[in-house]
């Protein structure tokens, strides 16, 4: 969609709760884009519930059939790392197209790069030559330094600051409010407690949090 399209794109929002409820808000502030609908694949018993001033159209089933209807995209509303990177190859396989979003109010420079899917909230600043994976989520105002690699369905939380050159591996949770010093290599399906300080590297599938951050136990759950 260019700056010059002014038809309005129909799209469907998958997730029926908060995050979804953020997503929604969003989306109501571009006048290109407009919700037909949500999906909840977790409870599909609330079709036909009202839903942030829409309906909640039921579960994945629901996306059949509405391409007769203009809609085919799809904007990622909840937060569950790897759900959202098997939610993005569902999606693509029923033909539809994932929408990435970008919040008026962040910052994103022309040379990062933001995969499919991916959704960057209020306030976040990705700063020059940034990589980021497909349906991640770059949360309300953190901050991404420069030349920094997140892998896919990353959550990048609230407050997060990440130091210049940081890597971190897919479906990673960097939690709410913590700092990551630059040049950190974070590894794939780690999580980062709250308020962390990250100063050394973090293998993956591990849980960590503390000032500094230590290593507590095994990621043995997806999240």
């Amino acid at each position: 969609m260019t700056a010059n399209d002014t038809s309005v794109m129909p799209l469907v929002v998958w997730g029926a709760s908060g995050h979804a409820a953020a997503v929604a808000e969003m989306i109501r502030g571009c006048d290109q884009l407009e919700i037909a609908g949500f999906i909840d694949d977790v409870d599909p018993a609330r079709a036909g519930e009202v839903f942030c001033d829409s309906t909640i159209l039921g579960g994945e089933g629901a996306l059949h059939g509405l391409t007769g209807y203009g809609v085919r995209h799809v904007v990622l509303g909840f937060g569950h790392c790897s759900g959202r990177l098997a939610v993005a190859a569902r999606v693509r396989a029923m033909g539809l197209n994932l929408l990435t979003l970008v919040h008026p109010s962040a910052v994103v420079s022309p040379t990062a790069v933001l995969g499919e899917g991916t959704v960057v909230m209020a306030g976040a600043i990705i700063e020059a030559e940034c990589r980021i994976g497909e349906a991640c989520i770059i949360n309300s105002g953190a901050i991404v330094c420069h030349e920094s690699c997140i892998g896919d369905a990353t959550h990048i939380c609230p407050g997060v600051s990440l130091g210049g050159r940081t890597r971190i591996g897919a479906r990673s949770w960097i939690g709410i409010g913590s700092t990551v010093k630059d040049k950190i290599t974070i590894g794939e399906a780690t999580l980062v407690g709250a308020g962390s300080v990250v100063v050394r590297d973090l293998p993956e599938r591990v849980v960590a949090y503390g000032n500094p951050a230590r290593i507590k136990g095994v990621a043995d759950c997806e999240f």
